[in-house]
């Protein structure tokens, strides 16, 4: 299993999914993180991954001289049920501005099928649709903090809502179909492409039988493919994989080429 500290690496190399502002929503501008001088708290690697993302945001802001987190994770409540969190409240220290930040890290396949660029982002089981992610930060989270009950949650905290500039922190890795060198993403960030997806046939091809490779875990999925893990051959590793293909879970694969090239990629079921 990875160190907190490639986690903190990892976050820190995936870019933003767009810079300033796009869709209505504007870009958390990220400070400049010096990394050797942090003493990394370890990441609960039971959570899920966007939970783990928190607490590598919450190191790595803590450690910056830029901004002061001031609360994270607030529930909103009324008296029957919660009807969404406040991911972050941060002070900027030099100007004491309040930035509300909503902290999303995806993964997101490409599908060329789809006509329309934004629509064309989704998890690599089809249930993640970027658009949608997109509709909600704009629609609900934002407007949470100010509504009676986000208000009123914001003012138990002393902290005035009429202050607060809203941020997504939104960074993405992407993958784009096998053999596509021109997929247009605009106006989205192409730097966040980092590798491709195939169907289970391509991968029982032969193209793909001298290499080795590695199913990584959830939580390596954030870091880039590296040596030191256990590489399997293609034959074992097609196995596993069509257990996965068979409850429609798409895993991510590290491939190790014969020549030592690392790549990664998310082998699809549908």
């Amino acid at each position: 299993m990875e160190t907190t500290q490639t986690q903190l690496h990892g976050f820190l190399n995936t870019p933003p999914l767009w810079t300033n502002m796009q869709f209505g929503i504007s870009q958390f501008d990220f400070p400049s993180i010096d990394l050797g001088k942090l003493v990394p708290k370890p990441i609960p690697q039971n959570r899920r991954l966007g939970h783990q993302m928190e607490y590598v945001f919450e190191q790595l802001i803590a450690h910056s001289d830029t901004y002061k987190i001031l609360l994270q994770g607030l529930p909103v409540k009324n008296s029957e049920r919660t009807l969404g969190e406040i991911d972050f409240i941060l002070k900027v220290i030099p100007s004491n501005q309040l930035i509300h930040v909503e902290l999303t890290y995806k993964f997101y396949i490409i599908d060329l099928e789809i006509s329309e660029p934004i629509h064309r982002l989704m998890g690599p089981n089809r249930r993640d649709m970027f658009f949608t992610k997109m509709e909600k930060i704009n629609k609900e989270q934002f407007p949470l903090l100010h509504s009676p009950e986000g208000i009123l949650a914001l003012r138990d905290n002393a902290i005035d809502p009429e202050r607060i500039e809203h941020r997504a922190c939104f960074k993405a890795q992407l993958f784009v179909p096998f053999g596509s060198t021109t997929v247009s993403i605009r106006p989205l960030n192409r730097a966040c492409i980092r590798g491709y997806w195939i169907r289970f046939d391509d991968f029982n091809s032969p193209d793909y039988r001298s290499h080795n490779y590695y199913i990584p875990f959830k939580s390596q999925w954030v870091i880039a493919p590296h040596e030191g893990v256990p590489w399997q051959s293609h034959r074992n590793t097609l196995m596993e994989i069509n257990l996965r293909m068979l409850k429609e879970n798409a895993p991510m694969v590290w491939m190790k080429k014969t020549n030592g090239e690392l790549h990664k990629f998310f082998v699809v079921w549908w």
